[in-house]
């Protein structure tokens, strides 16, 4: 059925194929080409983006390279001792975490300090605590130097040497006597940790920085109490979260446990003398 331009068919069953309608006279076809648009990606390189799935030639594949380095065998052995990688674990640890084993080192009677840090030992804690003793002790102690000079009308010189002697004392401490502990634990077979024995001493140190700033009253004798009170509660602290491992280190385990507790002592009585002790 014609109706003017346009060829209409009449709804019946076509089988077969359609012959093409050639075109009326005086009109002109437009005829396209083939696409492959039909399919992605195209199959053919047009231009400088090619038919594959990776980047142009002139495009920053810097991400899409592997890492150098990324899959070389880490070291093992003694040889991990000196990689950030080995320590890294050590200061993966919560504010929450930290202030509450400063709260226990604060109750030296409840011993249970080495239980709950069994699985979890930190550094991060005993560094900074070492840290900010060593800063601590230098200011607290020049503070002093300096009001007992001017109270009596003298001169009064900075000693650069309380930063240097604090730094090697609380240092030296928290990683020396840990460490020769361990080995002597190790020679009587008492179980023990070197990760917890450093956690353990660190935390220990804690209470000395509330002592130093109560030390700043300028009473000789209320100075030695805050160090007495101090020294006992760090020493017990360490002894008692020890004995119950030290135990197993025969009948001499008394003796080990009295000389850290003694030694704790003595690290009191030398903050003490060194940089609480005025001479005018």
């Amino acid at each position: 059925m014609m109706s003017g331009n346009y060829t209409s068919i009449d709804n019946q069953n076509v089988t077969g194929s359609v012959p093409a309608v050639s075109d009326p006279p005086g009109q002109v076809s437009v005829k396209f080409t083939e696409s492959t648009l039909q399919t992605f990606p195209p199959s053919g390189a047009q231009g400088k983006i090619s038919g594959g799935s990776g980047p142009p030639r002139d495009a920053d594949d810097t991400f899409s390279k592997p890492v150098s380095g990324s899959d070389e065998a880490q070291p093992s052995g003694w040889f991990r001792t000196f990689t950030i990688a080995a320590y890294k674990p050590y200061f993966d640890v919560d504010t929450s975490d930290v202030l509450e084993r400063i709260k226990d080192s604060l109750l030296p009677f409840s011993g249970s300090f080495n239980e709950k840090t069994a699985n979890t030992p930190d550094l991060y804690g005993p560094f900074w605590i070492c840290t900010t003793l060593i800063f601590v002790a230098a200011s607290i102690g020049t503070f002093v130097t300096y009001v007992a000079h001017k109270l009596q009308n003298k001169e009064w010189d900075y000693d650069i040497n309380l930063v240097t002697w604090s730094a090697a004392l609380f240092y030296g401490y928290v990683t020396v006597v840990p460490l020769c502990l361990y080995i002597i634990l190790k020679y009587f077979s008492a179980p023990s940790g070197l990760v917890q024995l450093f956690c353990l001493y660190g935390y220990s140190l804690f209470i000395f920085i509330p002592a130093l700033c109560l030390s700043i009253i300028p009473f000789d004798i209320f100075r030695w109490v805050i160090a007495g009170v101090a020294g006992f509660m760090s020493a017990t602290f360490v002894a008692l979260n020890l004995r119950n491992h030290i135990k197993s280190a025969g009948e001499r385990w008394f003796l080990i446990v009295a000389g850290i507790f003694l030694l704790q002592l003595a690290l009191a009585i030398a903050l003490k003398l060194y940089l609480f002790t005025v001479s005018v």
